[in-house]
């Protein structure tokens, strides 16, 4: 590169997070967000920020606005009005390389390419660090052997995805985002389409890569399992932040009441000693 050449962002190495970087501002904020899709509104006006360090937990009743959420603060939604910031930067201003170094995201239905396997999958992971003078590198398949080992998919490295049941192809797709070798991560419903034992095994993997030191936010509708995992809760209704905190402050029965409309009774889980809803019987 000559002294008159531009670099460009797109290419650039540097993030205003990089990995492994204790950030001096929340990772991602949402002010005056406006949301629709097409002519209908679904959020507007809404306020949120996920604290640093954090296994946050979007809650709340179906249609309230949850994933559209999630969906703006990973930039696969414009805002039509408001703004977010991505570790205090504006997300708009942005090129997608700088964004999936900084943030990765996984959808609620992601789509896996026709007979891709495993391995090339989770190599994916890798695209924001590929330039046209940087392509693939040793760094690079030891980001995929680390976050396939982490993920216990090693042993499918060489399988087509779609032969994998569900459980085995959301720690697959897990895998992917964890080789983005990002410090905050989005997950839109995670457990969806899994059963019990499932639900809890990727619960537990998010809980892991939390204690690694990431923020983490993520989608759930199992009010019990978010209480377990989560250590702050955003919950909403009908496109509002009506309650943020931990699970204690906002699991309450007033609370559940309030953003459900079910009355229960709160106990403490007695394995992890947080809030266990148990709704009331009303026959």
């Amino acid at each position: 590169m000559t002294a008159t050449d531009t670099p460009d962002p797109e290419d650039s190495t540097s993030s205003a997070a990089p990995s492994g970087a204790a950030p001096a501002v929340a990772p991602v904020r949402g002010t005056g967000l406006r949301l629709a899709y097409d002519q209908r509104v679904v959020v507007d006006g809404l306020d949120v920020e996920i604290p640093a360090g954090s296994f946050t937990v979007i809650v709340g009743p179906n249609g309230c606005g949850k994933s559209t959420l999630l969906r703006a603060l990973g930039r696969t939604l414009t805002p039509r009005a408001g703004h977010v910031d991505l570790y205090g930067e504006p997300l708009a201003s942005l090129g997608n390389k700088q964004i999936a170094r900084m943030l990765a995201l996984l959808p609620q239905t992601p789509v896996a390419p026709e007979a891709i396997t495993v391995r090339d999958l989770v190599g994916r992971g890798r695209y924001a660090y590929q330039t046209l003078l940087r392509q693939w590198s040793a760094s690079d398949g030891v980001a995929v052997r680390a976050a396939m080992e982490a993920t216990g998919t090693t042993d499918l490295a060489d399988r087509k995805v779609s032969e994998l049941s569900g459980g085995q192809r959301q720690r697959v797709w897990i895998a992917m985002v964890l080789a983005q070798d990002t410090d905050l991560l989005l997950l839109d419903e995670p457990t969806t389409f899994l059963d019990i034992t499932h639900q809890v095994d990727v619960l537990d993997l998010c809980a892991q890569m939390h204690r690694e030191g990431r923020t983490l936010v993520a989608v759930l509708h199992d009010l019990n399992l978010a209480a377990r995992y989560a250590t702050h809760m955003i919950a909403m209704r009908d496109g509002e932040v009506v309650a943020t905190g931990t699970p204690h402050e906002v699991v309450t029965a007033e609370g559940v009441e309030e953003i459900f409309g079910l009355r229960c009774r709160i106990i403490t889980d007695p394995e992890s000693e947080t809030p266990l809803v148990v709704p009331l019987v009303t026959r």
